[in-house]
């Protein structure tokens, strides 16, 4: 009698695409499905999601991957990983009472930001909850919610964020795992409970949050509903997944102190755990996080790049235009590789949505300096691969700096930008520092899915699941030749440049701002 190996599903909500990824127990991939996922900009600033669409899509890609199996009995658990901060309200049968899903990176919530601020205090959440205060965070969502969207609010018995709410579609079991609940300001981050102060002074009830549980806790089976409609057996466990770049951190093993991960996606995390907690408030003032890492009792810091693999699509879409994405990309990456280091003088600041840490500024925005007639596409397309880099050497230097984190000698990289070539050298020169590629088949999905495994019980804990991983990794060393280059370019421009550019950002935005009220889009 042959043993079936068994299987273990990881799903992936992310910014830019839906993932469904089947692994063997040693992260090898036997199918996958993707497709976009469907997020609606109906104005500058504002972005959104519809419930129905990310669960039907969420159903899409599970019929294919487990349409691509010899026999789906053999999946024996699964787990959600997503993005963090956006969230669906729900009735009390579990039904959304407004099918608007606000997306994690809408701003739309800085009155509810400043409110806060006021009622509270920027320096008391962050004690509170390791988290800087920004609109993107999903109280003050809520808050926004409350005030906008009265007969959805009225009818809303609980909160799910974005990985609970399929959880819960799959099985019907409500919570909220550690991980996600560290990007609402409303977590306890030392007590891992909800912070019943922080959520009353914010004139909520806190019944409206879900039961809190850890990463790889087991929910429930999959409802033969679910079964039905994505192919999974109902003999399946669903396990509470997690943020998306805690997920990624867990199957690249950057588990422990003086290791750090470097995820690429549309946005871009530094993520290094913690032994202790930063508790000085200036690292709240500068934009940075902390969080409960899906592994027990570990913490972590956490700075990010908010528009990375964004920036690299908007300027290949404005750039290198086609029917064709995946071709203007390679036109991207062919160009500039032909441009020099330093791209003529062109640099990039790549805040298209707001600032990134060390700058806690929702109202800069992105520029281009440097430019003159010699500059050509090419130029431009290498400068924003460079902007990238350097704002996130300034994104660590300033975390680097804080006494409770360990500098890491190389970094661990996964994610879709990881596979560029040219970016992760140019990472590399500008960093002075190895960058070490994790070719794992979707590092994020294969967290969840090792968090499916630890539900099921197909592992004894997570030293047990990371260690059986089999993956490659492939080293990418800093050039001598540019490090230099690109050390005079950080020194003398880079780190100059938001300084002297912010006065300017922020009356484009106060511009805006006036037009959106005009127009009735506050």
């Amino acid at each position: 009698m042959v043993i079936q190996t068994p299987l273990l599903v990881g799903l992936d909500v992310g910014t830019t695409s839906i993932k469904a990824v089947i692994y063997e127990p040693d992260g090898r991939a036997v199918a996958k499905a993707v497709t976009p996922t469907p997020t609606h900009h109906p104005s500058p600033g504002r972005a959104h999601y519809l419930a129905s669409e990310l669960w039907a899509a969420v159903v899409g890609v599970l019929r294919r991957a487990t349409g691509q199996v010899d026999d789906p009995r053999r999946v024996v658990g699964i787990a959600v990983a997503s993005v963090g901060e956006s969230l669906v309200l729900v009735d009390a049968a579990g039904e959304p009472t407004t099918d608007e899903v606000i997306a994690w990176f809408d701003t739309r919530a800085q009155p509810q930001a400043t409110w806060l601020d006021r009622v509270i205090g920027q320096d008391e959440l962050f004690a509170r909850s390791g988290l800087s205060l920004q609109p993107i965070f999903s109280l003050c969502k809520l808050l926004w919610l409350k005030e906008h969207a009265p007969d959805p609010w009225h009818r809303m018995a609980r909160v799910h964020l974005v990985a609970d709410y399929i959880a819960f579609r799959l099985c019907g079991v409500p919570a909220t795992d550690v991980s996600l609940a560290s990007r609402t300001l409303a977590l306890d981050l030392g007590g891992l409970r909800w912070h019943e102060g922080t959520i009353r002074e914010a004139g909520l009830n806190p019944a409206i949050f879900a039961p809190l549980v850890a990463g790889g806790t087991r929910l429930g089976l999959v409802s033969a509903g679910a079964a039905a409609a994505t192919g999974l057996p109902t003999t399946a466990i669903v396990g509470a997944g997690g943020h998306d770049h805690v997920c990624g951190a867990l199957a690249a093993g950057v588990t422990e102190p003086g290791a750090m991960l470097n995820s690429l996606g549309t946005a871009e995390a530094f993520f290094l755990p913690l032994a202790t907690p930063l508790t000085d408030p200036e690292a709240g003032r500068q934009g940075f996080t902390q969080g409960a890492h899906v592994v027990g009792g570990r913490g972590y810091a956490f700075g990010g790049i908010y528009t990375s693999g964004a920036s690299i699509e908007w300027a290949r879409d404005l750039l290198f235009p086609g029917p064709d994405p995946d071709a203007s990309y390679r036109s991207l990456i062919t160009a500039s590789a032909a441009a020099p280091p330093g791209s003529l003088g062109v640099t990039f600041l790549p805040h298209l949505r707001l600032a990134d840490p060390p700058y806690n500024d929702p109202r800069s925005r992105g520029t281009f300096v440097g430019l003159t007639t010699d500059v050509g596409r090419g130029e431009m397309a290498r400068a924003v691969l460079e902007g990238i880099a350097f704002e996130g050497r300034l994104t660590m230097e300033a975390l680097f700096s804080h006494a409770a984190v360990t500098p890491p000698a190389e970094v661990v990289t996964i994610g879709g930008s990881s596979r560029n070539d040219l970016l992760m050298r140019i990472k590399a020169a500008v960093t002075n520092r190895p960058h070490v590629v994790i070719a794992a088949e979707e590092a994020t999905a294969l967290g969840a899915a090792l968090l499916g495994g630890l539900a099921a019980g197909l592992y004894r804990n997570v030293p047990d699941a990371v260690r059986g991983l089999r993956h490659d990794r492939v080293t990418i060393a800093p050039d001598p030749t540019t490090v230099p280059i690109y050390d005079a370019i950080f020194e003398r421009v880079f780190r100059n440049l938001y300084g002297t550019v912010a006065p300017i950002s922020h009356a484009i935005s106060d511009l805006r701002q006036v037009h959106d009220e005009a127009s009735g889009d506050s």
